[in-house]
């Protein structure tokens, strides 16, 4: 069989999701999640076509997981090792200043992609155990890194840089580095191709709305800003995180509150955001809440959308003309209600929603502004793991300068 599949790994810190894709034709042969690694019992759910088969047990880790996936993959008649699998692609949260490309991954690369965990601890400890899983499983086959930061990597220096001193920014690689790059490079370049055009003729900005929450100014195909910084936190409100805030908390909270850096951080990341607003920290369940009338969930909600519509009105001013906006992710793909409030009030600036087609449920892209509206508002359903196999089928059978 022609080695045209790609499994795609993200792996997280007790969990594996992952896809088998044919990156010619757009579709999953396969996928799953394995969930709970580590702990008492772990849970793994692998479905292909219809056909979903489920384990309970403990899993003690990331490559006992990969393991009973490669099992379950054999058991449903798609053993990878005779499936015709041409590459492993990772998604990796963090490239640093040293990866700005889908890379081939040796034991150098693995090692940088250790010592870059500083930059992202939530995460990169996960995609490296992962990567080391894979490579362990199917020793034969390419593995490829594929960065969340590298779709970012040439920001402009205004853009990337932070205004402290130089020599320590430049000394432990502290800049803006952005993140969800493969989500907003994929459906910057969907929007482009639904429109029938080159992406060098537009000027966009990208919404990409989960728990995980970020947007991006993208000038002829190439970002020209995004929210996130030197790590996941910075920018948008989000589903656990804070986003913005005034850094001197950090060091107030130490103070007065007796807070180590551990706690801050924790803080920050896990506790903060629509849950630390509301105690949920799923929009549906926000949503619920909010027409239940309670005002915390109605406060978290108006918040989150004061900062969303902040970026929106910076990027229009960055780019100068927008020509389309774009909604992205779970919460993005499927809040009619947030779309709606991120745009309110925009008709000045060409922008507006349509209601009945911001409404009408659907899983394909579609566009939500009226007819002849100046700016083409889109929701785009994203793909990063068909972006990644791609990425990474392209770099094996071209790995040369790109």
């Amino acid at each position: 069989m022609t080695a045209t599949l790609v499994l795609v790994i993200n792996s997280g810190s007790s969990s594996i999701k992952y896809q088998l894709v044919d990156p010619v034709g757009g579709d999953a042969v396969a996928s799953g999640l394995v969930e709970r690694i580590g702990e008492p019992e772990g849970h793994i759910r692998h479905k292909v076509g219809e056909r979903t088969v489920e384990r309970r047990g403990r899993i003690a880790d990331h490559t006992e997981g990969l393991r009973q996936v490669f099992d379950l993959f054999a058991e449903t008649g798609q053993d990878l090792a005779s499936a015709g699998v041409g590459a492993v692609g990772h998604r990796v949260v963090h490239g640093g200043e040293e990866f700005n490309a889908p890379t081939l991954i040796d034991d150098d690369v693995l090692a940088e992609i250790h010592r870059l965990r500083e930059l992202a601890p939530l995460h990169m400890p996960a995609n490296a155990a992962g990567i080391e899983s894979a490579r362990e499983l199917l020793p034969d086959v390419p593995q490829v890194a594929v960065f969340d930061t590298a779709f970012f990597n040439g920001l402009p220096a205004a853009a990337r840089t932070y205004a402290i001193d130089a020599k320590v920014a430049r000394e432990h690689g502290i800049r803006r580095y952005g993140f969800h790059g493969t989500s907003h490079e994929f459906v910057s370049g969907r929007v482009a191709e639904i429109l029938g055009k080159d992406p060098a003729e537009l000027n966009q900005i990208v919404l990409h709305l989960g728990n995980g929450a970020s947007a991006s100014a993208i000038r002829g195909g190439r970002a020209v800003d995004t929210t996130m910084g030197l790590t996941p936190l910075e920018g948008l409100v989000m589903g656990t995180r804070s986003g913005d805030i005034d850094p001197a908390i950090f060091g107030y909270l130490q103070r007065v509150a007796s807070m180590d850096t551990d706690s801050v951080d924790d803080l920050l990341n896990r506790n903060s955001g629509i849950k630390g607003l509301s105690g949920v920290n799923d929009f549906r369940e926000l949503g619920e809440l909010v027409e239940l009338g309670d005002v915390a969930a109605k406060l978290a909600f108006d918040v989150y959308i004061h900062r969303l519509r902040r970026y929106i009105g910076a990027y229009m001013v960055e780019l100068g003309r927008v020509d389309t906006i774009t909604f992205t992710a779970g919460v993005g793909e499927n809040d009619a209600v947030v779309r709606a409030a991120a745009l309110a009030g925009l008709e000045g600036y060409g922008i507006s929603v349509d209601e009945a087609r911001n409404n009408a449920k659907s899983k394909v892209a579609r566009v939500i502004s009226p007819v002849a509206s100046p700016v083409i508002v889109f929701v785009v359903p994203t793909n990063e793991e068909l972006a990644i196999a791609r990425a990474a089928l392209r770099l094996v059978r071209n790995p040369g300068p790109s």
